[in-house]
């Protein structure tokens, strides 16, 4: 009989992510099992080999992790390992790469949460604006605000196709219409805040998104979320600790890095300690981790 609970942690990258091996152990597996360098290809012959090494009764006992840094490879290769699995041999999955689904769903819920305690409503309708839109962060809270309801714009820095083609990637896989537009400069980004109701930031680490300039003119502004711990923030005037606290003289209220990071961190790890106190094999990605961050935050 299996008695030891064993993750099998999977990523395209050259090493693997010492969080996730740490938040791992640390939730409660007996071991983790590291393997860099995978490929969509070496996906079915990992996973078959893990199923078949235990009886089915304790294929639960099993999982497979995926890391890396991109959001689509991550969910093809979660595809993959489902078709992989050779009933009735099961085992569990979980897919977050870079973090990325975890720190999207702490980040949505937080701002779902500020909007129903101060405003009375969630997402559903709610006008989005997510910078960094194309990064694995910034894509995942698109889709997870999406299909809540929100109207949602990707802003993207490099020019208008590749943000345009994240749009119409969300819009294929999920079946909803998120907008694009580019914001490289003061004066595009302006022009997309005026109409914004939540902002969500998700660039690169030490890179100020937004100015205090282009804060002033979003009068509509109820709310921004920045997951940038490095400084200076993604927003000026933002703190990495403020939870729903006032940005200036400004109507909207900021949740900062820390105060994400802290649901992120509990995300991640209540769904490893559900995969490990399940009976049956589970199945978990963004869609959960956003269930998991939005019971956290109330």
């Amino acid at each position: 009989m299996a008695d030891k609970h064993i993750l099998h942690l999977i990523s395209p990258l050259r090493h693997v992510s010492p969080f996730d091996v740490n938040m791992a152990l640390d939730a409660g597996f007996d071991a983790v099992v590291p393997y860099g360098g995978v490929t969509h290809e070496d996906v079915t012959a990992l996973v078959q080999d893990a199923i078949f090494s235990r009886p089915p009764k304790d294929g639960a006992k099993t999982g497979v992790f995926i890391g890396g840094k991109d959001a689509i490879a991550a969910l093809d290769m979660l595809d993959a390992a489902k078709r992989a699995m050779v009933k009735p041999f099961v085992i569990s999955l979980f897919a977050d790469p870079a973090g990325s689904f975890t720190t999207a769903a702490a980040m949505v819920a937080r701002a779902e949460h500020v909007l129903r305690q101060k405003h009375g409503h969630g997402l559903d309708g709610v006008k989005v604006l997510v910078f960094g839109a194309t990064g694995v962060v910034g894509f995942a809270s698109a889709v997870i605000a999406s299909l809540e309801g929100a109207q949602v714009t990707l802003a993207g820095y490099d020019g208008p196709d590749r943000v345009a083609r994240a749009a119409a990637e969300i819009a294929k896989r999920f079946g909803v219409t998120p907008k694009s537009a580019e914001a490289r400069t003061d004066a595009q980004k302006e022009g997309l805040l005026r109409g914004a109701q939540a902002v969500f930031c998700a660039g690169r680490a030490g890179v100020q998104v937004l100015g205090a300039r282009q804060l002033a003119v979003a009068a509509r502004l109820l709310v921004v979320a920045d997951v940038n711990a490095v400084p200076p923030s993604g927003v000026e005037g933002l703190k990495a600790s403020d939870d729903a606290a006032p940005i200036g003289g400004h109507a909207g209220l900021g949740i900062g890095a820390l105060t994400i990071g802290q649901t992120k961190y509990r995300t991640e790890f209540g769904l490893f300690r559900r995969m490990i106190e399940s009976d049956k094999p589970v199945t978990l990605d963004f869609r959960d981790a956003f269930g998991l961050a939005r019971d956290l935050v109330g």
